[in-house]
């Protein structure tokens, strides 16, 4: 790697990063503030609303990548063609080619760390902060590997898991005395949740009484309780805090148990292009980004291109929410917006070129 490649790569990584960070800091101050209407409720503080702030601060980062990629690379090219720098590498003997392909050098680096995020650190970091926030506003609910468990006077519950369609997946209580000695048992394999009750089905359940234990099966059993679905919905993890092998894992479950899962294939295949995505963005940083600072107006250029890294970025939602409404595969929800904004970059270099 030559001394002119070093030296692009590292303005367009720190201009990426300070934007990154000025991105993040934005949208955390508005999830703060949004959190101070739950502040309050049980033990939910500010300071547990910060830390849960901070904890989905790298599933923000994740999903702001391709914007950040974008704006950083628009503030650092246009400052190299304003000072004329530009103009001296291209006279150099570097071809637009020649910087494209640094271009994609640079924006790798970054699809590795969207990659990473992804995969990694996002969604351990968002689940874990979503089970503190539904801990400390309910005040009876803890989470671990095999699903969650809630206490309650005279009860403790188990759940492993939750449907999208909010059936509750293995659910163990056990009921005991004042003294704490146990009184019932019971397991079913699946229940429908009420706001007042649960349908239990397939229920085994075994009393103990008299010194004796009484087993019995039911195929449907009401079992009274004021556990709802807002409690419960820590089971049921957004699938854009999930990652690519977590996704491609529940996706197969989800069929086996007959549920749907366009919202799970839109999020898989987002992830699969997303990396790829942050790369478009550089390229279309590139295309809006003029030979030489003298009569442009690059402030103009900068602006269009920052809201055109926002169009890219809710369009993807759009055609997200698309694909779930109107049943189209969710394979193109992913790859059209990047494709024809892949496109247009290279048309606008390729015409800039020509100029």
């Amino acid at each position: 790697m030559n001394l002119i490649t070093r030296y692009l790569i590292k303005r367009l990584a720190i201009a990426s990063c300070y934007a990154l960070f000025a991105i993040l800091a934005l949208y955390s101050f508005i999830d703060l503030i949004s959190e101070t209407s739950v502040v309050g409720q049980n033990q939910y503080t500010l300071w547990v609303a910060t830390q849960y702030i901070l904890m989905q601060m790298p599933a923000r980062a994740y999903q702001l990548m391709p914007l950040a990629t974008l704006i950083g690379g628009l503030v650092a090219l246009n400052q190299l063609a304003n000072n004329s720098e530009l103009a001296v590498i291209k006279t150099s003997g570097l071809s637009t080619g020649n910087i494209i392909g640094i271009i994609i050098k640079f924006s790798a680096i970054f699809a590795i760390a969207t990659v990473l995020l992804g995969e990694w650190l996002a969604p351990e970091l968002s689940r874990r902060g979503d089970e503190m926030k539904a801990n400390a506003r309910a005040g009876h609910i803890a989470a671990a590997h095999n699903g969650i468990w809630i206490k309650q006077p005279g009860s403790m519950i188990n759940v492993a898991s939750m449907l999208p369609d909010n059936t509750l997946v293995g659910i163990k209580i056990w009921h005991y005395n004042d003294q704490f000695q146990l009184t019932e048992a019971i397991s079913a394999e699946k229940a429908t949740v009420a706001s007042d009750k649960w349908q239990l089905h397939n229920a085994h359940s075994t009393t103990l009484a008299n010194n004796r234990a009484q087993p019995q099966q039911q195929a449907e059993r009401e079992w009274q309780t004021d556990i709802g679905k807002p409690l419960l919905n820590v089971l049921l993890v957004k699938p854009e805090q999930m990652s690519f092998t977590a996704l491609t894992q529940y996706i197969r479950y989800l069929k086996e148990n007959h549920q749907q899962t366009q919202a799970y294939d839109v999020a898989w295949w987002n992830k699969l292009i997303y990396p790829v995505a942050t790369m478009v963005m550089a390229l279309v940083a590139l295309a809006f980004t003029p030979n030489s600072g003298r009569h442009s107006n690059m402030g103009l250029k900068l602006f269009g291109g920052i809201c055109l890294g926002l169009l890219f970025f809710f369009t993807g939602r759009l055609f997200g929410f698309t694909t779930q409404l109107y049943g189209v595969p969710a394979m193109f929800s992913a790859i059209l917006p990047t494709a024809a904004f892949g496109c247009w970059a290279m048309y606008l270099i390729r015409k800039q070129e020509r100029r």
